[in-house]
């Protein structure tokens, strides 16, 4: 242990390639945060100022396109700094901070879907008890419930991995503070690092995307009960959106997280994180919009009126 230094910061390397490929790469990313941003408060707004979506699966969306700001700023003005090579620098802190609130805000995300999931279960499977058992009180407790959830459930590992001692070299092969890069540069044994993440992955990723396909399960046997083509549609629209968003989600998430380290597969990692954290916050107010009539029904009156 005499020759370990004691890492005071680290340092991102972002992508590899020559300084244009990372400022045109710079500003994609500048560019899709600032839809993103746009696009999710749009949602915000456009419920919050709609009388007919002030509904329970509404006030899901709501939540979701509030996480969604904040998931995509705690990681994207940061990259851009790295890409264009003037904020490589990360101290431990605002390091260890940065993967807190990613991975708490992206297991609250997988929550929530499954909480979405569930709310169109009751709406499809239910309906005559859903506007009653649906109550504005349990929506409320549910939402919470995937928000206290979700940050608790990476405090552990936070701490865990703040415990972790660091050596020399104190480069990071990413854009962002990640476990399996930490865990890569650690000269500490991370066994326990590794299983808590490990278990921890498939406590919040496998349970909640288990909850979504059994709620699908249920939601698509029903759908297949209506007699009428036109019926099975018009209910199907109502979750076809839920059901984009979900794939795309939990497919990287799963892909990212629920598997043993790899340290030899941070590359990929890098690449299906820049997915997860820049074009999917993107995507999903896009998604809803277009795959959603009464959000489209909702925006046309909105745009009539200005």
């Amino acid at each position: 242990m005499g020759n370990h230094t004691s890492v005071q910061e680290f340092i991102l390397l972002g992508f590899p390639g020559t300084w244009y490929f990372c400022f045109s790469l710079s500003v994609v990313f500048s560019l899709m945060y600032g839809l993103t941003v746009i696009g999710n408060v749009s949602i915000i707004v456009l419920v919050w100022t709609t009388a007919h979506l002030h509904t329970p699966m509404y006030y899901f969306l709501c939540n979701l396109s509030f996480l969604e700001i904040w998931y995509t700023t705690a990681c994207v003005p940061k990259a851009v700094g790295v890409l264009l090579g003037n904020s490589q620098a990360i101290s431990f802190t605002v390091c260890i901070l940065q993967l807190f609130f990613l991975f708490s805000l992206g297991s609250t995300e997988c929550f929530l879907l499954a909480v979405m999931a569930y709310d169109r279960y009751q709406a499809i499977c239910h309906p005559l008890r859903y506007t009653s058992f649906m109550s504005n009180t349990f929506c409320t407790q549910l939402s919470f419930g995937s928000w206290l959830g979700g940050f608790l459930a990476i405090s552990v590992l936070a701490f865990l991995v703040s415990r972790l001692s660091f050596c020399s070299p104190n480069i990071i092969n990413h854009f962002l503070c990640d476990i399996d890069s930490l865990i890569a540069l650690s000269c500490t044994d991370t066994s326990l690092v590794e299983l808590a993440t490990f278990f921890v992955s498939i406590i919040v990723v496998v349970a909640s995307c288990a909850v979504t396909l059994i709620s699908y399960i249920y939601i698509i046997s029903t759908i297949l009960k209506i007699r009428s083509a036109q019926g099975q549609q018009k209910t199907f629209s109502t979750c076809s959106a839920h059901l984009t968003v979900v794939t795309i989600w939990f497919g990287s998430t799963i892909f990212l997280y629920v598997k043993p380290s790899a340290p030899n597969s941070l590359d990929m990692n890098k690449l299906v994180n820049s997915f997860n954290t820049v074009i999917t916050p993107l995507l999903n107010p896009f998604i809803y919009t277009l795959r959603n009539r009464e959000v489209k029904r909702a925006l046309g009156k909105a745009f009539s009126r200005l």
